[in-house]
Parts: C-alpha cells; sequence; structure tokens
C-alpha cells in the first residue's frame, strides 16, 4: 500500500469516527449545559465552595469569574513551580526560575501549552499531574463555560443573564472533559502509551504520561510530558495511537456545532458552521500534503517527499494530518517538526493558526470564535444590501459590532506588533537558528501560535530570554482574555433584545450561501491582515 493510499484511509477513517460522534456526543453536550438539576457531586462541590448554583449572573459578573479564577490558577500554578524541591516526587529537581514558571502558568491557564523547557529534565510528577494536568482539565472548561454563554445571548431573550460562569464550568469538568479524558487513558495505555509514577529506569525517563496525554489531545491543550511531545514513542507510540490522538484533537470541537444547533433549536446553523471548519481545514490539509510531498529541493523530491524531522513510523500523510489539525485545533502538541515543513507546508500550518483558530478551534474558543466571525459576516452582509443585519433572531447594532470586531483585532494586533518588535531587537538574531524568509517566519509563528493559545512552535528559535519569556506570556494572555471579555459583553448586549421574527429580507443563516460568506469573511480578514507578514516569510520561502 502507497503512502497516498495509507494516508487517505487515515483520513477518511477519521472522518467516519468523527461522523459518529457529532449527533451523540453534540446533543449530549447540549443537554449538559441546559439540564434543570445538578448531579449530587456537583451540589456538594457548590455546597463546599459557598456558590449560588440557582443564581444566573449578568456578562460583568460571568467575566469577572472566568478572570478571577484564572488569575488565582497563575498564581498556584506558579508557586507549584517555584517551590518544587519541597514536593513529593519531584525526583531532586529545583524551582522553576521565575521568568520560566510564570510563562508557564500563564502558558497552561491559557490553554496555550507553549513550553520554553524541557519537560522531563525541569518537572518532576507532582507538578506535572497537580499542575500541569489540572489545568488541562480547567483551562478547556473554561472555553467551554464561555462559548456556552454566547450561545446563550443568542437563545436568551429580554434579559441580561447569560448563565453561571461556576456552573458552567463544574459540568464542563465534571460530565465532560474527565470522564471522557479517563476512558481515553485507559485506551491510550491499551495502544502502548506509558503511565509510570517512577523516575526512570536506567537513565530512561519515564511520567504519568497517559493521563496527561489524554486531557492534552481531548481538551486542545497540547504541552507534552517529554520534551518530543508526540514525536516521543512513550507519548505516541504507533500509527493507531497517532490517529487516536488526532481524533481526540478534533472530536469536540467539531461537535460543539451540532450543540451550537440544538441549543438554538435549527440544527443546520450547525450544520452550515461545522461546514466552513470542514473546508478550511481540508484546504490546509491538500496544501500541506502537496506541499510536502512535492518539495523544491531536488534530493527531497528524489526521496519521495520531505521527510527531515518527521517519524518514520507516522511518515508524510500522519505526520501532515497532525500537523494541519493542532494548529487547526489550538491544541500545539507535535508529532513532527513545523520547522522543518517545507515553505508551503510551514505556510500552510501558519495560516491554519492566523485563521484566528476556527477550523475547527479549540475546546469552546473554536465555536465563539466562528460565531464572531458570522456576526461580522451577516453585518458585511446587511451593508451590501442595505438592510439592518440580524443573526438568530437578533439585530446587530454598534455595541454587537463594535465588541465582535474588538474579539477579530485583538490576536492580529498581538501577532504584528509582538513580531515587529521582536524582529527590531538586535538580539533575536542571535535567537534563531535561520536566517533569512525562515528566521522571520520562527518568530512570526511564534507570536501567532502565542497570540492563538496555540502553544506549537517553527522550534528553531530559543524563546528562554527574558524578552520572549515576557513579550510570549502577555500575547497569552492578552490573547486568550481579551477575545473572551469581547464576546461575553456580545452575549450579554444579545441576551438583552428581544429576538425580531425574520421578514423576507432576512437573510438566511441556514443555508450554502451563508457558509461561503463566513468563509469568505475569515480569509479575507486575514488575507488583508497577515499577507504582508507571510509574503516575507513562508511564501518568500515557498517561492525561492
Amino acid at each position: 500500500m502507497g503512502p497516498t493510499v495509507a494516508g487517505l484511509l487515515q483520513v477518511a477513517l477519521l472522518l467516519v469516527l468523527l461522523a459518529a460522534c457529532y449527533v451523540p456526543l453534540g446533543d449530549y453536550m447540549a443537554r449538559v449545559f441546559t439540564a434543570e438539576r445538578d448531579w449530587r457531586v456537583e451540589s456538594a462541590l457548590y455546597r463546599l465552595v459557598r456558590v449560588d448554583a440557582a443564581g444566573a449572573q449578568r456578562w460583568p459578573t460571568y467575566a469577572a469569574g472566568v478572570l478571577g479564577f484564572s488569575f488565582v490558577s497563575i498564581v498556584l500554578l506558579y508557586l507549584l513551580q517555584r517551590l518544587q524541591p519541597l514536593l513529593p516526587m519531584s525526583f531532586d529537581r529545583g524551582a522553576v526560575e521565575p521568568a520560566m514558571a510564570l510563562n508557564t502558568a500563564i502558558s497552561f491557564v491559557t490553554n496555550t501549552n507553549w513550553q520554553s523547557y524541557v519537560p522531563e529534565q525541569v518537572l518532576g510528577n507532582t507538578v506535572q499531574m497537580a499542575g500541569l494536568t489540572v489545568q488541562n482539565v480547567v483551562s478547556a472548561a473554561v472555553g467551554l463555560a464561555v462559548a456556552v454563554a454566547v450561545i446563550r445571548g443568542f437563545v436568551r431573550s429580554g434579559t441580561d443573564r447569560i448563565g453561571n460562569f461556576w456552573v458552567d464550568l463544574t459540568r464542563g469538568v465534571v460530565r465532560i472533559l474527565v470522564p471522557f479524558a479517563f476512558v481515553a487513558a485507559i485506551l491510550l495505555v491499551a495502544m502502548g502509551v506509558t503511565m509510570s509514577l517512577r523516575s526512570g529506569v536506567d537513565g530512561i525517563p519515564l511520567a504519568p504520561t497517559a493521563s496527561q496525554e489524554a486531557v492534552k489531545m481531548l481538551g486542545t491543550n497540547g504541552g507534552g510530558i517529554f520534551n518530543a511531545n508526540s514525536a516521543h514513542p512513550f507519548e505516541n507510540p504507533t500509527a493507531l495511537s497517532n490517529l487516536f490522538e488526532i481524533f481526540l484533537m478534533l472530536v469536540i470541537p467539531v461537535c460543539l456545532t451540532r450543540t451550537f444547533g440544538t441549543m438554538v433549536n435549527n440544527r443546520r446553523q450547525g450544520t452550515v458552521l461545522l461546514s466552513v471548519m470542514g473546508v478550511l481545514w481540508g484546504a490546509m490539509l491538500a496544501v500541506a500534503w502537496f506541499a510536502e510531498t512535492h518539495p523544491n529541493g531536488p534530493a527531497t523530491l528524489a526521496a519521495g517527499g520531505a521527510l527531515e524531522g518527521k517519524e518514520v513510523r507516522f511518515g508524510i500523510p500522519g505526520s501532515v494530518l497532525f500537523g494541519v489539525s493542532t494548529t487547526g485545533t489550538s491544541t500545539g502538541a507535535v508529532n513532527s517538526l513545523h520547522d522543518s515543513y517545507t515553505g508551503g507546508a510551514g505556510g500552510a500550518v501558519l495560516l491554519n493558526i492566523l485563521f484566528g483558530e476556527v477550523a475547527p478551534g479549540g475546546v469552546g474558543a473554536g465555536l465563539y470564535g466562528i460565531l464572531v466571525l458570522a456576526v461580522v459576516a451577516v453585518f458585511l452582509a446587511g451593508l451590501m444590501v442595505g438592510r439592518t443585519p440580524e443573526y438568530l433572531g437578533k439585530k446587530l447594532g454598534r455595541r454587537e459590532v463594535t465588541a465582535a470586531v474588538v474579539a477579530i483585532l485583538a490576536m492580529p494586533t498581538l501577532v504584528l506588533v509582538g513580531t515587529g518588535l521582536a524582529i527590531a531587537l538586535p538580539g533575536t538574531r542571535d535567537a534563531l537558528n535561520n536566517d533569512g524568509a525562515h528566521g522571520f517566519s520562527e518568530v512570526l509563528y511564534a507570536f501567532a501560535s502565542a497570540a492563538n493559545n496555540n502553544g506549537s512552535a517553527f522550534a528553531g528559535i530559543t524563546v528562554t530570554s527574558d524578552f520572549f519569556q515576557t513579550a510570549l506570556g502577555l500575547a497569552m494572555l492578552f490573547g486568550r482574555f481579551v477575545p473572551i471579555l469581547a464576546v461575553l459583553a456580545l452575549a450579554g448586549s444579545l441576551a438583552q433584545q428581544r429576538r425580531a421574527e425574520p421578514t423576507a429580507g432576512t437573510l438566511a443563516t441556514d443555508k450554502p450561501l451563508f457558509g461561503v460568506l463566513v468563509g469568505g469573511t475569515i480569509v479575507l480578514v486575514a488575507a488583508l491582515t497577515f499577507f504582508p507578514a507571510l509574503a516575507l516569510g513562508p511564501l518568500a520561502e515557498a517561492l525561492s
């Protein structure tokens, strides 16, 4: 069987698995966030932390819960790293130095999971489990909660309440992420992923890998327990585990479109958004696959493709499928070295991030990201036909569009300003392994990954300096919470409106035409914003 056929079979099997989960998982998540009764363990937790589960919140209160919970999480994770020598199962590993500890704390709390250190050398098992794995769960649950709050903004009418953050957070953890990650971890162990509390055997490091690997993928986190990440045989030993991990990355973001359609009582709305996500994902996969199998260099072309930086057990198809999925879902895990990709493939995975992580995006973040872009698409359509724009019965006025624009522009501002500042500093050249277009791409990719809360890297750039630790940490922080504040403000504004009945002039947002409009808006925003930067980096490299 040739590599092309094998690759196509992998894609076909992946799509079959996702299709099988789409309806049951999507509808289950809708029931989770609309159920009136709490589970006993949830009620006990609410009493313990003195939360009024019956009290609905206005959007500023909901946002304060998100920010407060995240701030406390950053502080606790920072302290765990700084106090590591005092903790059990630290295996004589020292305290993480302050700048790196703060960068890591921000990284995992923002669901970015950017790592500027070698995990098996720097962190012991206690910090890995009590710190990183916990944040892998709760940071994904925060994204879920925000997405559900935005859906409620469309569903509710004449109210200033969009739900209860603490209830949404708890249900996302207890009913979705923990049980599904538990099952996934067992399956990963059965596939050969290691699970051990020992520090190592005969110089070979060991770790509680499967438990972190499961939620790292399911929660679109991406931070590896080993430096080689999902290229390490202890994290991803076979082609079967590779395909399963790709499935874990995609399953919740894909099924959330069904959740959206179910909660707004029009499932075709979710289908349209899923179609846009699928077309973008498929297009980037085709570009990257073609670029890797048709490289510019005569030596790599004679070898049958660009195999540098890839594991032989995955080959080009399994590596590219993983790379496009991890950059499209804000996961950031890698099973191959993106720095070794050809100019075209490197540009494809970078553009996948710069689309705004909506193909299909991170857990929760992908859905509210594409809904913001859909709001802008409806507004543009309204301008073209001279009618007041409406989406799901809600009019889009100045407040709604302003919130959507702030959510969209936060990321490009961070990426372009951060990249420009880094390139202007003389010390950046010493941090790069490459000059010219590829070196520029390494810097652009780093800030794109941080600001979009992806976490992957070209890996040809050293980011341990105080400047990069601080700049990338700020990009992660603002790239996560500025859009969240904007979309929660949007949700609050939408919930206050009375639902308008559709008229003959209302744009049908559950038809293929609207899917084309949303997809065009995504591509247009990315092209107008990032084309000059891409032309200096991956495009110049691909054409050289």
